[in-house]
Protein backbone atom coordinates (compact mmCIF):
# COMPACT_ATOMS: atom_id res chain seq x y z
CA UNK A 1 0.00 0.00 0.00
CA UNK A 2 1.34 3.71 -1.20
CA UNK A 3 2.02 6.03 1.20
CA UNK A 4 -0.97 8.01 1.14
CA UNK A 5 -3.41 5.53 1.23
CA UNK A 6 -1.91 4.06 4.34
CA UNK A 7 -2.04 7.40 5.72
CA UNK A 8 -5.46 7.77 5.10
CA UNK A 9 -6.05 3.93 6.57
CA UNK A 10 -5.01 4.82 9.88
CA UNK A 11 -6.07 8.40 10.09
CA UNK A 12 -9.58 6.29 9.53
CA UNK A 13 -9.04 4.99 12.98
CA UNK A 14 -10.03 5.42 15.98
CA UNK A 15 -7.34 7.96 18.07
CA UNK A 16 -6.62 5.21 20.81
CA UNK A 17 -5.48 2.88 17.32
CA UNK A 18 -3.94 5.50 15.49
CA UNK A 19 -0.60 4.74 15.80
CA UNK A 20 1.86 7.71 16.25
CA UNK A 21 5.30 6.43 14.52
CA UNK A 22 3.80 5.06 11.70
CA UNK A 23 1.80 8.41 10.75
CA UNK A 24 5.03 10.26 11.78
CA UNK A 25 7.18 8.20 9.50
CA UNK A 26 4.36 8.40 6.93
CA UNK A 27 4.54 12.05 6.19
CA UNK A 28 8.18 11.82 5.98
CA UNK A 29 7.94 9.13 3.25
CA UNK A 30 5.67 11.55 1.11
CA UNK A 31 9.07 14.09 1.49
CA UNK A 32 11.51 11.34 0.88
CA UNK A 33 10.07 8.80 -1.71
CA UNK A 34 11.12 4.94 -1.56
CA UNK A 35 11.36 5.88 2.16
CA UNK A 36 10.94 2.49 4.26
CA UNK A 37 8.79 3.05 7.44
CA UNK A 38 9.55 0.14 8.90
CA UNK A 39 13.13 0.62 8.90
CA UNK A 40 12.24 4.24 11.13
CA UNK A 41 10.99 2.26 13.11
CA UNK A 42 13.36 0.15 13.72
CA UNK A 43 15.36 3.09 14.62
CA UNK A 44 12.49 3.97 17.42
CA UNK A 45 13.32 0.27 18.47
CA UNK A 46 16.84 0.30 18.52
CA UNK A 47 17.26 3.29 20.88
CA UNK A 48 14.46 1.65 22.82
CA UNK A 49 16.57 -1.26 23.30
CA UNK A 50 19.58 0.65 23.69
CA UNK A 51 17.74 2.48 27.25
CA UNK A 52 17.97 1.00 30.83
CA UNK A 53 14.94 3.47 31.78
CA UNK A 54 12.05 3.31 34.27
CA UNK A 55 10.81 6.68 34.55
CA UNK A 56 9.93 9.62 32.17
CA UNK A 57 12.67 12.10 33.90
CA UNK A 58 15.25 9.29 33.01
CA UNK A 59 14.08 8.46 29.81
CA UNK A 60 14.59 12.49 29.16
CA UNK A 61 18.15 11.80 30.57
CA UNK A 62 18.92 9.12 28.17
CA UNK A 63 17.14 10.82 24.79
CA UNK A 64 18.13 14.57 25.51
CA UNK A 65 21.98 13.91 27.23
CA UNK A 66 23.29 10.52 26.51
CA UNK A 67 22.28 10.56 23.12
CA UNK A 68 21.77 14.45 22.27
CA UNK A 69 18.85 15.29 20.26
CA UNK A 70 18.42 18.34 20.95
CA UNK A 71 16.02 21.38 19.74
CA UNK A 72 17.39 23.14 16.15
CA UNK A 73 17.61 26.40 17.20
CA UNK A 74 19.74 27.37 14.47
CA UNK A 75 17.34 26.79 11.80
CA UNK A 76 14.02 26.00 13.48
CA UNK A 77 12.02 26.47 10.28
CA UNK A 78 14.04 23.56 8.31
CA UNK A 79 11.52 21.17 7.24
CA UNK A 80 14.09 18.18 8.38
CA UNK A 81 12.98 18.78 12.13
CA UNK A 82 9.69 17.35 10.81
CA UNK A 83 10.78 14.81 9.29
CA UNK A 84 11.07 11.38 11.50
CA UNK A 85 13.39 9.82 9.49
CA UNK A 86 15.84 13.16 9.71
CA UNK A 87 15.40 13.86 13.35
CA UNK A 88 16.66 9.92 13.94
CA UNK A 89 19.58 11.16 11.91
CA UNK A 90 20.19 14.12 12.73
CA UNK A 91 19.68 14.13 15.97
CA UNK A 92 17.57 17.44 15.53
CA UNK A 93 14.14 18.35 15.68
CA UNK A 94 11.44 20.70 16.91
CA UNK A 95 9.04 20.72 19.72
CA UNK A 96 6.63 18.21 18.68
CA UNK A 97 9.19 15.87 16.90
CA UNK A 98 11.44 15.55 19.37
CA UNK A 99 8.46 14.99 21.99
CA UNK A 100 6.45 12.66 19.47
CA UNK A 101 10.34 11.06 19.58
CA UNK A 102 10.40 10.87 23.43
CA UNK A 103 6.73 9.23 23.60
CA UNK A 104 7.27 6.25 21.11
CA UNK A 105 10.38 5.54 22.95
CA UNK A 106 8.50 5.50 26.06
CA UNK A 107 5.46 3.88 24.71
CA UNK A 108 8.57 0.76 23.65
CA UNK A 109 9.57 0.94 27.13
CA UNK A 110 6.39 0.91 29.19
CA UNK A 111 7.31 4.28 30.29
CA UNK A 112 4.34 6.10 28.26
CA UNK A 113 4.44 10.05 27.93
CA UNK A 114 1.65 11.83 26.56
CA UNK A 115 1.71 15.25 24.13
CA UNK A 116 0.96 18.74 25.86
CA UNK A 117 0.59 21.06 22.41
CA UNK A 118 0.69 23.87 24.25
CA UNK A 119 -0.10 27.44 22.18
CA UNK A 120 3.58 28.23 20.58
CA UNK A 121 5.52 24.99 22.27
CA UNK A 122 4.77 21.52 22.49
CA UNK A 123 5.39 19.26 25.57
CA UNK A 124 4.90 15.89 27.15
CA UNK A 125 4.07 14.84 30.11
CA UNK A 126 3.79 11.10 32.29
CA UNK A 127 0.62 9.42 31.28
CA UNK A 128 -0.07 8.78 35.34
CA UNK A 129 -1.08 12.37 35.90
CA UNK A 130 1.67 13.49 37.51
CA UNK A 131 2.34 17.21 37.54
CA UNK A 132 4.99 17.49 35.86
CA UNK A 133 5.74 18.13 31.94
CA UNK A 134 9.38 17.57 30.26
CA UNK A 135 10.37 19.94 27.27
CA UNK A 136 11.96 17.87 24.79
CA UNK A 137 13.25 20.66 22.68
CA UNK A 138 15.38 22.46 25.36
CA UNK A 139 17.51 19.21 26.78
CA UNK A 140 14.09 17.59 28.29
CA UNK A 141 14.25 19.74 31.32
CA UNK A 142 11.40 19.07 34.01
CA UNK A 143 9.06 21.96 34.28
CA UNK A 144 6.25 22.24 37.40
CA UNK A 145 2.99 24.01 36.22
CA UNK A 146 4.47 27.11 37.38
CA UNK A 147 7.61 26.65 34.61
CA UNK A 148 4.99 25.78 32.28
CA UNK A 149 3.48 29.30 32.41
CA UNK A 150 6.78 30.86 32.38
CA UNK A 151 7.87 29.05 28.54
CA UNK A 152 4.08 29.95 27.60
CA UNK A 153 4.89 33.53 28.21
CA UNK A 154 8.43 33.74 27.08
CA UNK A 155 6.64 31.89 23.53
CA UNK A 156 3.52 34.12 23.00
CA UNK A 157 4.07 36.97 24.86
CA UNK A 158 3.56 38.27 28.56
CA UNK A 159 0.43 39.64 27.49
CA UNK A 160 -1.44 36.40 26.46
CA UNK A 161 -3.69 34.73 29.01
CA UNK A 162 -2.46 30.94 29.77
CA UNK A 163 -5.06 28.23 30.45
CA UNK A 164 -5.06 25.60 32.65
CA UNK A 165 -6.25 23.32 29.69
CA UNK A 166 -3.05 24.35 27.89
CA UNK A 167 -0.88 21.83 29.64
CA UNK A 168 -3.70 18.90 29.16
CA UNK A 169 -2.97 16.15 26.63
CA UNK A 170 -4.16 15.93 23.67
CA UNK A 171 -5.22 13.33 21.14
CA UNK A 172 -2.90 11.26 18.75
CA UNK A 173 -4.79 12.49 15.74
CA UNK A 174 -4.16 16.40 17.16
CA UNK A 175 -0.54 15.91 17.32
CA UNK A 176 -0.36 14.42 13.88
CA UNK A 177 -2.44 17.76 12.67
CA UNK A 178 -0.02 19.91 14.32
CA UNK A 179 2.74 18.47 12.33
CA UNK A 180 1.68 18.83 9.36
CA UNK A 181 0.84 22.71 10.34
CA UNK A 182 4.25 23.31 11.37
CA UNK A 183 5.39 21.74 8.50
CA UNK A 184 3.08 23.41 5.65
CA UNK A 185 4.35 26.55 7.74
CA UNK A 186 8.11 25.84 7.03
CA UNK A 187 7.30 24.79 2.94
CA UNK A 188 5.49 27.83 2.51
CA UNK A 189 8.25 30.03 3.71
CA UNK A 190 11.35 28.04 1.76
CA UNK A 191 9.06 25.51 -0.70
CA UNK A 192 5.87 27.13 -1.53
CA UNK A 193 4.80 24.80 -4.40
CA UNK A 194 6.35 21.68 -2.31
CA UNK A 195 3.70 23.16 0.23
CA UNK A 196 0.94 21.16 -1.71
CA UNK A 197 1.21 17.50 -0.78
CA UNK A 198 1.02 18.71 3.11
CA UNK A 199 -2.00 20.14 2.47
CA UNK A 200 -3.14 17.60 0.39
CA UNK A 201 -2.24 14.94 3.46
CA UNK A 202 -4.35 17.34 5.96
CA UNK A 203 -7.44 17.01 3.57
CA UNK A 204 -7.29 12.94 4.88
CA UNK A 205 -7.45 14.17 8.34
CA UNK A 206 -10.55 13.24 10.09
CA UNK A 207 -13.15 16.12 10.40
CA UNK A 208 -11.93 18.16 7.75
CA UNK A 209 -12.89 21.60 6.94
CA UNK A 210 -13.67 23.49 3.70
CA UNK A 211 -11.58 26.04 4.42
CA UNK A 212 -8.52 23.08 4.05
CA UNK A 213 -9.75 22.61 0.52
CA UNK A 214 -9.53 26.41 -0.65
CA UNK A 215 -5.98 26.57 1.09
CA UNK A 216 -4.86 23.63 -1.11
CA UNK A 217 -6.94 25.63 -4.32
CA UNK A 218 -5.37 28.78 -3.57
CA UNK A 219 -2.08 27.28 -3.39
CA UNK A 220 -2.09 25.55 -6.67
CA UNK A 221 -3.06 28.12 -8.11
CA UNK A 222 -0.50 30.87 -7.09
CA UNK A 223 1.93 28.67 -8.36
CA UNK A 224 0.27 27.67 -11.87
CA UNK A 225 -1.21 24.38 -11.27
CA UNK A 226 -4.44 25.90 -12.39
CA UNK A 227 -5.90 22.43 -13.50
CA UNK A 228 -5.60 21.23 -10.30
CA UNK A 229 -6.80 23.78 -8.54
CA UNK A 230 -9.64 24.15 -10.52
CA UNK A 231 -10.08 20.05 -9.46
CA UNK A 232 -10.13 21.39 -6.04
CA UNK A 233 -12.42 24.06 -6.18
CA UNK A 234 -15.04 21.69 -8.13
CA UNK A 235 -14.63 19.41 -4.94
CA UNK A 236 -15.11 22.50 -2.77
CA UNK A 237 -18.02 23.05 -4.57
CA UNK A 238 -19.68 19.70 -4.15
CA UNK A 239 -19.12 20.13 -0.10
CA UNK A 240 -20.62 23.59 0.26
CA UNK A 241 -24.24 25.37 -1.08
CA UNK A 242 -25.73 28.27 -2.04
CA UNK A 243 -23.66 31.27 -2.73
CA UNK A 244 -20.64 29.30 -1.66
CA UNK A 245 -20.97 26.77 -3.69
CA UNK A 246 -21.48 28.87 -6.80
CA UNK A 247 -18.72 31.30 -6.01
CA UNK A 248 -16.13 28.09 -5.92
CA UNK A 249 -17.55 26.83 -8.89
CA UNK A 250 -17.08 30.15 -10.78
CA UNK A 251 -13.52 30.06 -9.08
CA UNK A 252 -12.93 26.83 -10.66
CA UNK A 253 -13.99 27.73 -14.10
CA UNK A 254 -12.08 30.77 -14.09
CA UNK A 255 -9.03 28.65 -13.45
CA UNK A 256 -10.07 26.29 -15.69
CA UNK A 257 -9.69 28.59 -18.79
CA UNK A 258 -6.24 29.94 -17.36
CA UNK A 259 -5.05 26.16 -17.44
CA UNK A 260 -5.98 26.03 -21.50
Amino acid sequence: MEATARFTELMQRPDAELPLDQAAALIAAHAHPGLDVDTVLAALDQLAADATVTGAEALAEFLFVERGFAGNTTDYSDPRNSYLDDVLSRRLGIPISLSVLMMEVGRRLDVPVLGVSMPGHFLVRPADATPVWFDPFHGGGRLDEEGCRELFSRVRGTDAEFRAGYLEPTSTAAIVGRMLTNLQHSLLRRDPPGAAWVLRLRLRMPEVSADERAALAALLGTVGRFTEAARELDALAGELTGDAAEKAGHQAAALRARGN
